[in-house]
């Protein structure tokens, strides 16, 4: 069974939208919808309580807590951090300085792109591109609230940027690449737009070895950041393949996952329902990895 990448993508967008509609509208949605059905949040490993090492974890904190400082988030109210959604922390795998133009791909409810607009200062310029309007409804609100003034959202899909060409100096992605069902045109579109000499700094999933295709086809698995995650040579040769130089891991981190097949029965059907474990290779790891790379001067 295979799913095609027009499907795929719109169960993403209906999870991660129905993620921000419980913040949005609380009343309403206490559930994220998905096509076949409803699931906790729990159930994304970039959500609240996925993708994060149990052992790192502190009872009550969320994600932001555990990938950033605390004096970095201390002033972001909870409408930001609660709907933290990434692997990892690309501001500081960014370096970012002040009067830079910076693009982050899949904003969602804008934590990096606010911790980025810090860095660049009222001088600099911060872009979010998202394709899902609750996402995008609940970042413009946060914006309002912070009083922000150099962070821009926009609506687009990573494979197809609303940007122009060599204008911006770093990209920064926090889990959101994996999710893309061409990950080639995400890396073409990320080249076109950075200038010359600029630099691509991402935090996302990868893997040591190949998922079976029944768990690639598998939307919760997909969407739940899992099953979308490239083998880490592949990615970072795709990287390469778009015209990307000095392409390479900085670092990267188990986040409680990098064994599928010592997954509790219950982890296993919240995350990736109906697939057969067995066909799982248990040499399969999966990591969050920070990526780095260059466009060539």
């Amino acid at each position: 069974m295979t799913i095609d990448a027009k499907t795929m993508k719109e169960r993403v967008r209906e999870r991660y939208g129905g993620l921000a509609d419980q913040i949005n509208k609380p009343e309403e949605a206490t559930l994220v919808k998905i096509s076949d059905g409803y699931a906790p949040v729990a159930d994304s490993c970039c959500g609240t309580t996925g993708c994060c090492d149990p052992a790192t974890s502190v009872e009550g904190s969320g994600v932001a807590e555990i990938l950033y400082a605390d004096t970095d988030i201390a002033d972001l109210p909870d409408s930001v951090t609660d709907i933290s959604l990434g692997c990892g922390d690309p501001i500081s795998l960014a370096q970012l300085k002040p009067g830079e133009t910076v693009l982050d791909l899949g904003s969602g409810g804008g934590i990096d792109c606010f911790l980025a607009a810090k860095a660049v200062g009222p001088t600099g310029q911060v872009i979010g591109v998202d394709m899902t309007d609750s996402m995008l409804e609940l970042a413009n609100k946060n914006k309002a609230k912070l009083g922000v003034t150099n962070v821009d959202f926009r609506k687009g899909e990573i494979e197809d940027l609303p940007m122009e060409s060599n204008t911006v100096d770093v990209i920064i992605s926090n889990c959101v690449i994996n999710l893309s069902p061409d990950k080639d045109a995400v890396f073409q579109e990320a080249f076109r737009v950075l200038k010359p000499g600029a630099r691509f700094t991402v935090s996302d999933m990868v893997t040591e070895g190949h998922f079976p295709e029944q768990l690639r086809a598998n939307v919760n698995a997909w969407s739940g950041c899992i099953s979308g995650a490239l083998d880490q040579e592949e990615y970072l040769q795709k990287l390469r393949n778009a015209g990307f130089i000095d392409v390479t891991v900085e670092s990267r981190k188990s986040y409680g996952l990098e064994n599928l097949d010592e997954l509790d029965s219950e982890s296993r059907e919240a995350i990736t329902k109906d697939v057969d474990w067995s066909t799982v290779p248990n040499n399969v790891r999966l990591y969050s990895a920070r990526v780095v790379a260059h466009k060539p001067s």
